[in-house]
């Protein structure tokens, strides 16, 4: 029976049966090439450029599609890469050099966006385990939310399943993690800004519950406590955790505004655009009247209007050290279960500007002297 089925399959190839076309169509589509050049890969052809028979036979991996036994020798295997969204273009950028990095080492990511509404995390997750993927990489998952069960992280490396976790520590874990220092990040935008002359500086950021949201905020008061004669109280009044995203910055930039301050550090640049938008929305100008220091340095942040002054995650070193950490646990090779954290790099541009000097008080005109009546 299997030598019927095998002769079967490879007529429906050749001659081109409805359902064999079908599938072909398929994995046509997905790579983005001809019939005719899928057919020449499956049957293990010449005449075929190395990245175009990549891409069918990761077409084939995405699709669901068992790979020729001829074939499975040329692909590692599958490993899955959770991010959260792709609105905040940070997130396509670590996806892309993760692609890249895992190329050479012959694994195919297969990409998992959450959405408001769809897919959950663990549903994902579940959706990789019946891939049977070699390992997962989590960037800005629920690991960074401490008000999240960790124990689904525990489950996983219990299999034992590989896992290097991205911005987000959670010491609880025995896993490989990669983070920017956050805290550093609110240091040197402070500083900068304190540079410039401003004193009264905000800080806009996402809720207190995620841990680069604490480090941030920890940074942030620390920079203010050395750099500022603002009390600590203070400070307080000067904090708006709001939603991440152009919308949450706008919102607690406005309030932050009405409170006088001068400078606004902010958690993403999504977040930092919101605030651009709050200010202009007043009449005030960016950095005429109000400086803007976003976070991530995101694709085209330095095109903007004005262009975003920026603390920059280095997104392309982080991704290879995942990658690596990742392809050493699937090799046997465990990584050490700690953090690794990368340092922050502050990119000037057009939305920080030298503090306005605040209006000199009004002299008061003296009021002549009545005479005195005898």
């Amino acid at each position: 029976m299997e030598g019927l089925a095998g002769a079967y399959a490879r007529l429906c190839l050749w001659a081109k049966v409805p359902h064999m076309r079908a599938r072909l169509s398929d994995i046509a589509q997905q790579a983005e090439v001809s019939e005719a050049t899928v057919s020449r890969v499956l049957n293990d052809r010449p005449g075929v450029a190395p990245e175009t028979r990549q891409a069918v036979l990761t077409a084939l991996d995405v699709l669901g599609y068992e790979r020729p036994a001829r074939l499975r020798k040329r692909s590692a295997g599958l490993v899955g890469l959770v991010v959260p969204e792709l609105d905040n273009p940070i997130f396509p950028a670590f996806a892309q050099i993760i692609e890249s990095a895992l190329a050479p080492t012959g694994y195919t990511p297969v990409l998992c966006t959450q959405t408001p509404g769809g897919v959950r995390e663990d549903e994902y997750v579940e959706m990789l385990l019946d891939r049977q993927v070699s390992g997962i990489v989590f960037v800005s998952g629920l690991h960074a939310d401490t008000a999240a069960d960790h124990d689904r992280y525990r489950t996983l490396l219990a299999r034992p399943l590989p896992i290097v976790m991205i911005n987000g520590y959670a010491p609880g874990i025995p896993a490989p993690f990669v983070s920017c220092d956050d805290r550093e990040s609110a240091e040197l935008a402070v500083a900068h800004l304190v540079a410039l002359g401003h004193r009264r500086i905000g800080l806009i950021t996402g809720p207190d519950r995620f841990v680069p949201v604490q480090r941030k905020v920890a940074g942030y008061k620390a920079a203010m406590g050395r750099l500022t004669d603002i009390a600590p109280d203070e400070l307080a009044e000067l904090t708006e955790l709001s939603l991440f995203g152009v919308e949450g910055g706008e919102a607690a930039a406005g309030r932050l505004i009405e409170r006088g301050v001068t400078g606004l550090v902010c958690g993403s640049d999504l977040m930092a655009l919101g605030a651009i938008r709050a200010a202009r929305q007043r009449g005030l100008s960016v950095p005429g009247d109000i400086s803007v220091v976003g976070y991530d340095d995101s694709p085209l942040m330095a095109f903007t209007d004005p262009p975003l002054t920026t603390v920059r995650q280095p997104v392309a070193a982080m991704a290879v050290a995942a990658v690596r950490a990742l392809v050493d646990e699937i090799n046997g090779h465990p990584s050490p279960n700690s953090e690794y954290l990368f340092r922050p790099e502050l990119v000037v541009r057009g939305s920080t500007a030298v503090a306005r000097p605040a209006d000199p008080p009004k002299r008061q005109r003296p009021t002549p002297s009545l005479p005195i009546p005898a």
